[in-house]
């Protein structure tokens, strides 16, 4: 499972961190496109400085800065956790949200420095104008290798489009973390559990990045 995760978020990490496209085809996109591209194009110029993405504590700060406006983590959080959700305590949903917030980004901060030579295309998004959900259908193109299909469950909020789920080759970031947490929630006993063991996990794994 850890492997399958590893692999997920490798290909996570393209959510944002791809080479910019051009200012004729971003004049082009719609709303819902133009939010994973503003973000995109923020992140590349960033880390372009070398000397900035050796400091991962730094890296994953402006990561979550970057990505948080585009990305809905309480609907995130509440579809991830599924049944457990329901039945959690105010307290229980606000930790888990942000260490899984943690978890996504410090995640996704280490696959982009590994990730070189990536570009994105948009595929052509059909949608009303009162729409208010869509998804974002794009490939992942990297030289020699075939396209790679990641698609964004998008939600209009507030007058703006955030990313509450990601399918990469079909298989959804939300699904695969829901199975994991809810078996895991089994094993340990209570959500309590799972989500101490989360913030160790992310406390080591950022520990372990500074030294």
């Amino acid at each position: 499972m850890k492997a399958k995760h590893n692999t997920l978020f490798g290909l996570f990490a393209i959510l944002m961190a791809l080479m910019p496209i051009t200012d004729v085809m971003a004049a082009n996109l719609l709303p819902p496109q133009q939010a994973i591209e503003i973000a995109s194009a923020k992140l590349q110029q960033r880390m372009q400085d070398k000397s900035f993405i050796k400091d991962f504590t730094k890296v994953t700060q402006f990561v979550n800065e970057t990505i948080l406006p585009h990305t809905d983590f309480d609907r995130i959080s509440a579809l991830v956790l599924g049944k457990l959700w329901k039945t959690a305590t105010p307290d229980e949903r606000e930790r888990f949200k942000q260490e899984f917030q943690t978890l996504l980004v410090r995640t996704y901060s280490r696959a982009f420095v590994e990730f070189k030579d990536w570009s994105i295309r948009y595929l052509p998004l059909d949608m009303e104008n009162d729409a208010t959900k869509v998804i974002v259908k794009t490939e992942v193109l990297q030289p020699g290798l075939q396209p790679v299909a990641v698609n964004y469950r998008m939600l209009l909020s507030k007058g703006e489009w955030k990313a509450y789920d990601i399918m990469i080759e079909g298989v959804s970031l939300v699904t695969n973390y829901r199975t994991t947490f809810s078996n895991e929630a089994q094993t340990k006993g209570s959500l309590d559990a799972v989500i101490d063991n989360l913030a160790k996990r992310n406390s080591e794994a950022l520990t372990a990045k500074r030294s």
